[in-house]
């Protein structure tokens, strides 16, 4: 009997975990499906905070992977406008955090990045006014 209990607890935290995760890929124009295929995730991932691929390779190296996951769940969080205890809640609580973003009413817009062709990094920029030559 005791078995059975850890069994379906353990299916149902995995469930709801699987289950955010998706929406929140939907959410972000992203396939569904994407969201549980190992590895091929956390590459997505990266695509939607607007990172580079290798970062995924940086999520695999034991130690320094745990902080990239990290920050790489902190850019996620803040795409859909929630701050760093957001952050800590999907780390720590994923099968919590993630339904409540995924179903929740937090709409993504997607993070300024450099690597992002389409934006204009110089567009705040004003040109310097030339002071007046006197004579």
């Amino acid at each position: 009997m005791e078995n059975i209990t850890e069994l379906f607890i353990y299916l149902l935290v995995f469930g709801l975990t699987i289950a955010g995760m998706w929406k929140v890929f939907e959410k972000t124009g992203q396939a569904g499906w994407k969201s549980i295929i190992p590895i091929y995730n956390m590459v997505i991932l990266t695509r939607i905070i607007k990172k580079p691929w290798w970062w995924a390779l940086l999520m695999l190296i034991p130690y320094i992977g745990v902080i990239w996951s990290i920050w790489a769940t902190n850019l996620l969080s803040k795409s859909f406008g929630k701050d760093f205890l957001y952050t800590i809640g999907l780390v720590i609580l994923p099968f919590i955090f993630y339904p409540l973003l995924g179903f929740g009413k937090a709409p993504y817009s997607e993070p300024f990045s450099p690597i992002d062709e389409d934006a204009d990094v110089f567009e705040d920029i004003e040109e310097p006014v030339k002071p007046s030559e006197s004579k």
